[in-house]
C-alpha cells in the first residue's frame, strides 16, 4: 500500500504543520545568525563550539526521556558506527556550521541559506561522478535551473560583477557541500539508531572537536547582550526546536510532503532579512532564489516519490 494511503488526512495535516513549522524555525534561525556572524567580537570556532556543545547536551538530555536507556550508548558498541558518527560530527555537523557562519559573515544570511539549500544537487552530482548513477532528465533540468538561479542570485542581473564577495560565494558553496555530507554520512546510523541520539552525540563530539582549536573557556570573547541572545536563539531554534519538530513530523507524514515544506526555509530567511536586517533585495535576486528553490524542490519531489 502507498505510504500516503496508510495515513489519515488529519494525520498528514499534522505532519505537514510540524514540518512547515520546523522549516520556518530554521529560516528564522538563519536570519538571527546574521546578527551573530556580523558581530566582530564572536569568533567562528568559538561560536560553533559553544553551539554544538550546548545543543548536543540538550538533545541527549531529551533522548534520556524518549529513547530506551539500553539504546543510549548503543552506537558505541560498533567501531564502524562510532567512526561513522565521528565523520558525521566533523565533516557533516561541524563543517556545515563553520562554513555557514563564514558564508553569512562575508555575505548575508539570505544568500547563504539558498546556497546551502543546494545540498540535494551536490548529492546528485556525487552520485553521478563517483557512483556512476545514471543521469536522468530531472537531474539535468534541476542542475540547469539551479545554475541559472545561482548566477542571477549572486550577480543580481549585472553579469559584469558579483553582488557579494567571491569569498562569500565559495563559503556558500562549501555550505551546500557540507550540508550534503550532513545528509548522507549518517544515513546508515539513523537506520539503526534513534535520530535524536545520532544528532545529539554528533553535536557533542563536534563541540569537543572545536575545543581542540578554540577552547571556549580560554580568553572568551566579550559578547554583547544582543550577541548572547542571538547565540541562544540560534541554538534553541535551529539545533533543538526545529530538529525535534522535523523528527516528530516524520511519524505523521510522508517524505514527499516534507520535501514541500523545505522550500519555506530560504524564503523565511529572505523575508526576515529584508524586514529586520535592512537587506536590500531586487527583483532579479528574488527570481534567482525562486529558480533555485524550484530546482531543488523538483529533485526532492522526484526522489521522494520514487522511494
Amino acid at each position: 500500500m502507498d505510504e500516503s494511503k496508510k495515513m489519515t488526512k488529519k494525520t498528514l495535516n499534522k505532519g505537514f504543520f510540524l514540518a512547515l513549522t520546523a522549516s520556518i524555525t530554521w529560516g528564522v534561525s538563519g536570519a538571527v545568525q546574521q546578527i551573530v556572524a556580523k558581530d566582530a567580537a564572536i569568533p567562528a570556532m568559538w561560536f560553533v563550539g559553544i553551539r554544538t556543545l550546548i545543543a548536543g547536551i540538550i538533545l541527549l538530555a531529551v533522548a534520556l526521556f524518549v529513547v530506551p536507556k539500553k539504546e543510549f550508548f548503543s552506537i558505541f558498541k560498533s567501531w564502524k558506527d562510532t567512526l561513522i558518527l565521528l565523520a558525521f560530527s566533523i565533516f557533516g555537523l561541524w563543517a556545515n556550521m563553520y562554513t555557514f557562519f563564514y558564508a553569512i559573515k562575508l555575505g548575508n544570511s539570505s544568500t547563504a541559506t539558498i546556497l546551502q539549500y543546494l545540498s540535494p544537487l551536490f548529492i546528485m552530482l556525487a552520485s553521478v561522478l563517483f557512483f556512476h548513477k545514471k543521469v536522468l532528465r530531472i537531474d539535468v533540468i534541476s542542475f540547469s535551473l539551479a545554475l541559472i538561479g545561482v548566477v542571477l542570485l549572486i550577480t543580481r542581473g549585472d553579469f559584469g560583477h558579483l553582488a557579494i564577495p567571491m569569498s562569500a560565494v565559495i563559503w556558500g558553496i562549501g555550505t551546500g557541500i557540507t550540508a550534503a555530507l550532513y545528509i548522507v554520512i549518517p544515513q546508515q546510523l539513523i537506520s539503526k539508531h534513534s535520530g535524536i541520539l545520532v544528532t545529539g552525540w554528533g553535536m557533542l563530539f563536534a563541540g569537543i572537536f572545536s575545543t581542540f582549536f578554540r577552547p571556549f573557556w580560554v580568553n572568551p570573547p566579550h559578547v554583547s547582550g544582543k550577541g548572547l541572545m542571538g547565540i541562544a536563539a540560534v541554538i534553541l531554534l535551529s539545533n533543538v526546536i526545529a530538529f525535534l519538530l522535523m523528527v516528530l513530523s516524520t511519524k505523521y507524514t510522508t517524505a514527499a510532503t516534507i520535501s514541500i515544506t523545505d522550500a519555506v526555509q530560504p524564503f523565511t530567511t529572505l523575508i526576515l532579512s529584508v524586514l529586520f536586517l535592512a537587506y536590500a533585495v531586487n527583483l532579479v535576486e528574488i527570481i534567482g532564489g525562486i529558480i533555485v528553490v524550484v530546482a531543488v524542490y523538483l529533485l526532492n519531489r522526484y526522489d521522494a516519490n520514487t522511494k
